[in-house]
């Protein structure tokens, strides 16, 4: 009996100390979760919170190049005949193997919203799993940027699910989180907006190869992962202070000296290539049915307050009209002098005349709990308005809005005329997979322009013999897309991240991900 009792008393006190041992990442990111599919929409929380559940076919190291991931690939001598084989020890967190069958279903389903998946299934003649390991991509003519479409790491990257839960319709949202990535998702415990649980996913297993952004193994060093939402950012930065938290990853720039000179915290840009702000307007009702209304609202608009009302110090932002980004090969700032230089609110007041403008009602979204876009809806209203236009400015949280913006329903009937988003640099550097260079109509990103004109000049680019041809004809994509309003750029900025010291090794990458990190006590 003396015997049992100690063996007993021994595994309690092993089990405590294990509890007591569990390594756990509080972090506050830059919104709160709610919508929790990846395929509807392109917030960035919830393609953060895909990398935590989900794994891709391949992935894009820090060079941009496509990597394996879950899947190796050759290419057939005609280019048309794509093979990925999916590598051993898959497993989904239900414990069921992932097959062909479920990347197919979940490729096609992704193939439905994403401008590139769109461009690519134009081109697909069969897509199928030729048995349990093997999916055999066949086009039906040759498209280069395939494999860069297919490992991009950001918008909408293809994850892979179980094929009943991909076999939901790409309009409606999935109910069902399984993915086979190195968390797994605690639905338990989810608090839409307020808190998102993951746990290391024991079955998961990595590459051999080193992290490189996307690519490469994905090694869990921590057993949980809690997402807190802190929409006030000084109250995080207590929490950071205080070590209740571990993470920030969106600071407020003016509140970064409140950490300078604390030896358990760092603050650094964890985001090479930055990021994009910008306006989108709805093409579906008035006022910016109107090309000549878009025309104003761009002429109306310049970039510097609003940079500089956003970030702050000048450190952190520049100006830039291109669309495709500065920095980048495809660089061009057709068309934007007076975004980037002020002077066009006389234009835009006589192009509003022109189009005979009534005073319609804007309606512009304005969310109120993210750093990166609280404060440009207010400096972008007060322009549109000098310039002549009735602004109804509607607060709300972001993920709200990220709600409200997939609806086509009239402003006045909880609709939408403008809000203003950001992109990472590297999601809007291709034309191809631009999703505001998306002409689709009702398949095009949110604001749905109907526009035959810019998707052949994708085709064109697609056809391209070489870089200086793309070049070329991404100068006639930078034209056209100002000429019609797809998108008013606002400038390029970066914001910086905070850390305790205690976590480590965390990846230099675009996207925040919890994998490779350590945290030590």
């Amino acid at each position: 009996m003396l015997k049992q009792m100690t063996a007993t008393l021994l595994a309690s006190t092993m089990l405590t100390g294990a509890a007591w041992a569990e390594t756990t990442i509080k972090a506050v990111m830059h919104s709160g979760l709610r919508v929790l599919d990846p395929v509807i929409t392109t917030a960035h929380i919830t393609r953060n919170h895909a990398y935590m559940i989900y794994d891709v076919l391949i992935a894009q190291d820090s060079e941009f190049q496509p990597q394996p991931q879950m899947a190796d690939w050759t290419i057939s001598d005609d280019q048309l005949t794509y093979t990925f084989t999916l590598r051993d020890g898959l497993t989904f967190h239900d414990g069921a193997p992932v097959t062909a069958a479920d990347a197919v279903a979940s490729l096609q389903r992704w193939g439905q919203k994403d401008a590139g998946g769109q461009v690519i299934m134009d081109r697909t003649a069969s897509l199928e799993a030729t048995d349990d390991k093997t999916i055999t991509w066949t086009l039906t003519e040759p498209f280069v940027p395939m494999l860069d479409v297919l490992s991009k790491q950001s918008a909408l990257p293809p994850f892979i699910m179980p094929a009943r839960v991909a076999e939901t319709s790409a309009d409606e949202a999935i109910t069902e989180y399984v993915g086979s990535g190195p968390f797994r998702f605690v639905e338990s415990e989810f608090q839409p907006g307020l808190m998102v649980v993951y746990e290391k996913f024991d079955d998961y297993v990595p590459r051999d190869e080193p992290s490189d952004w996307m690519a490469g193994g994905k090694v869990v060093n921590v057993d949980r992962v809690e997402w807190v939402n802190m929409p006030d950012v000084q109250t995080a930065v207590n929490a950071l202070s205080g070590g209740e938290i571990d993470y920030i990853e969106a600071m407020q720039v003016d509140l970064i000296p409140l950490l300078e000179g604390d030896p358990n915290i760092v603050v650094e840009t964890r985001e090479p290539t930055g990021m994009q702000t910008m306006t989108r307007m709805n093409f579906l009702h008035p006022p910016f049915d109107n090309v000549q209304v878009r025309q104003a609202a761009i002429k109306a608009i310049t970039q510097e307050p609003v940079l500089a009302a956003m970030v702050g110090n000048p450190e952190y932002y520049s100006v830039c009209g291109a669309i495709l980004g500065c920095g980048t090969p495809l660089e061009n700032a057709t068309g934007t002098e007076t975004l980037t230089q002020g002077g066009g609110a006389e234009e835009a007041r006589s192009l509003l005349e022109q189009a005979g403008y009534d005073g319609t009602p804007v309606v512009l979204m304005a969310p109120t709990d993210m750093v990166a876009l609280a404060t440009q809806p207010v400096v972008v209203s007060q322009m549109l308005r000098e310039a002549g236009f009735e602004v109804e400015l509607q607060p709300m949280d972001w993920q709200t809005l990220v709600t409200r913006r997939a609806s086509q329903a009239a402003p006045a009937e909880g609709g939408w005329n403008v809000f203003i988003t950001n992109w990472m640099v590297p999601e809007i550097s291709n034309p191809i997979s631009n999703p505001m260079l998306n002409g689709r109509g009702d398949d095009a990103w949110f604001g749905w322009p109907t526009d035959e004109t810019i998707e052949g000049l994708k085709e064109e680019f697609i056809d391209a013999p070489d870089a200086a041809t793309q070049a070329a004809v991404a100068e006639k994509i930078q034209a056209h897309a100002l000429e019609n309003g797809l998108l008013i750029p606002l400038g390029q900025y970066t914001l910086p991240q905070a850390r305790r010291t205690t976590i480590t090794e965390m990846i230099n990458s675009p996207v925040p991900v919890f994998w490779s990190l350590k945290k030590s006590e």
